[in-house]
């Protein structure tokens, strides 16, 4: 059989696998996506999609089309609550969920919002048929078998026996990630959880016991059938997860069809519930990070990097965080427009994240209130434990590595995220709505596929170094001046929001929109400055070119 070439494989073709594919096409790059299920997994997971993913989504153009799949709560919902049983619960007279907890002022923050929660596959019902239109090949029913690497690439073996040639390998194979344990790769972290549990995923009219509400979580504790009713579609769609003991000889097969319509009615409080059993999925809580996320050409994101329990909703979220860092420095090496040394940046900025992820997900575990609870008083509690408040978990983290030019990492509040994306580099770019031809644009809306450079209103040489030093370098680099009276900035042409930045100062971000680098003010050469800048960020070897005209 002829040898298949392919500039990325990606071993997984769950949500973080076609988000990398579908963040490689955004680039440019084409990919090979292997999973060995028939087809997308019918069964939800995690359904709470952070606004930095939906960010992500926006820069792809699918905000609007993950919004439409998504459960609509823009009512308002009750959030996470207790019941006995769902039936014996008055639903009417609890008080609605806060639409942002404190620290979270969403419009100020990020424009990355949709309408409600939106279960994984749902999102995998956008993300497949847009990474295909975009050039992604995704093929079902097809395992990575084996794979050798050299100096050069990959050379995979499928389950077909089909040979593959990539430049690199991204393993998204999950929890137990047959391409980590092959590349040797250990873990850390306090592993299985808890006992195993049951997510059943069935379909009933629970329309005459919600009375018109919606809610995330609902906590049964009736004793007959104790666990965890999760929102699914809103209406006739929902999971419910309990748990089972192996060492008091229970087994995931005790859960029949039959058994599982007891454990559900018990759970509503309805004896007689028409329920339609639709699939269940045996899981078990874990906390694992994988010692390295890279190995040569082969990179780990998603379950085969970290494993990331899910209240805080962050594993789903911090995985498509890889996909998103990654993606945008293997296409700018593939291209020519960055050296090899750029893919370091990865592990050194992802690993972090993940650990972080997996840290406040383990600490809100030993107390789920610091977690839910909106009330500011609560803020001291999570102080106390070293808990991270939620926004700044999924938004505020910051980046060290060399693709960023004198970061620093330590972080001006863990409560409140809107005081850590001040402009520093290594932090994401902050958000701000401008008027921009006649059309509300986030400033993160800017930044398209390449490196982008933000100046203000005394900008004028940036915008036209920005212009030189695209040709001289062959980069994608746009820039955009913002005037006073664009929405952006002060009468006195200063950025609010953005510390130390002046109006001829400049912000180089990447195509990831986290800031790069930061020049307050105009230097004497400002191409040679941005030139250097981009060189040191793009790990390019050799003499910075010089950009400056000659004298005489």
């Amino acid at each position: 059989m002829p040898e298949t070439r392919v500039p990325v494989l990606i071993a997984g073709g769950g949500t973080v696998g076609l988000a990398a594919a579908l963040f490689l096409a955004h680039h440019g790059v084409a990919s090979l996506v292997v999973e060995g299920q028939a087809g997308p997994s019918r069964h939800p997971r995690a359904t709470g999609l952070g606004p930095r993913t939906v960010e992500f989504l926006r820069q792809a153009g699918l905000q609007e089309e993950v919004n439409a799949v998504a459960i609509d709560m823009s009512a308002g919902n009750l959030g996470k609550i207790s019941a006995t049983t769902l039936a014996s619960a008055d639903l009417s007279s609890l008080p609605r969920a806060a639409m942002a907890r404190p620290g979270w002022r969403a419009d100020r923050v990020s424009p990355g919002a949709i309408r409600g929660t939106c279960p994984q596959h749902r999102l995998d019902s956008v993300l497949l048929p847009a990474a295909r239109a975009r050039g992604a090949t995704v093929r079902y029913a097809t395992r990575l078998l084996s794979f050798e690497q050299d100096a050069d690439g990959v050379t995979a073996v499928l389950d077909d026996h089909e040979v593959v040639r990539a430049d690199y390998l991204v393993a998204a194979d999950g929890v137990r990630s047959n391409v980590r344990t092959a590349l040797g790769i250990g873990t850390s972290g306090p592993g299985g959880l808890g006992t195993p549990n049951m997510n059943i995923l069935f379909g009933a009219d629970l329309s005459p016991y919600t009375q018109g509400q919606s809610f995330v979580a609902c906590d049964i504790t009736t004793p007959d059938s104790p666990g965890m009713l999760m929102t699914v579609d809103g209406e006739k769609e929902w999971t419910f997860h309990l748990s089972y003991d192996p060492d008091a000889g229970q087994t995931a097969e005790d859960f029949t069809p039959e058994r599982c319509r007891e454990l559900i009615r018990a759970a509503i409080g309805v004896p007689d519930l028409d329920v339609e059993v639709l699939s269940t999925l045996p899981w078990r809580m874990r906390g694992l990070l994988a010692d390295r996320f890279r190995a040569g050409r082969v990179f780990l994101a998603g379950d085969a990097a970290h494993v990331v329990p899910p209240l805080g909703a962050f594993g789903l979220n911090t995985g498509m965080a890889d996909a998103h860092n990654l993606a945008w420095k293997l296409a700018a090496v593939l291209a020519g427009q960055a050296g090899p040394g750029l893919l370091d940046s990865y592990e050194a900025e992802r690993r972090p994240v993940g650990a972080l992820a997996l840290e406040q997900s383990l600490l809100r575990l030993a107390d789920p209130r610091l977690h839910w609870d909106h009330d500011p008083q609560t803020a001291a509690a999570r102080a106390a434990a070293g808990v991270v408040n939620a926004p700044v978990v999924h938004l505020g983290y910051r980046y060290d590595s060399g693709a960023v030019i004198d970061p620093r990492p330590e972080l001006p509040s863990r409560e409140d995220v809107e005081l850590d994306l001040d402009g520093t580099p290594g932090s994401r770019l902050p958000h701000l709505w401008i008027e921009q031809d006649g059309r509300r644009l986030s400033t993160l809306d800017l930044v398209r596929s390449g490196f982008t450079l933000l100046t203000g209103a005394g900008g004028d040489r940036w915008v036209q170094a920005a212009r030189d030093v695209a040709v001289r370098l062959g980069v994608e680099l746009a820039a955009h001046k913002i005037a006073p009276g664009a929405g952006l900035t002060d009468p006195e042409g200063r950025w609010p929001g953005i510390a130390g930045l002046g109006a001829d100062g400049a912000l180089l971000v990447r195509p990831d929109q986290f800031v790069a680098w930061r020049e307050p003010a105009l230097p004497d050469h400002p191409a040679d400055a941005l030139a250097q800048a981009l060189t040191r960020l793009l790990a390019r070897d050799g003499r910075v070119p010089v950009l400056r005209p000659k004298q005489g």
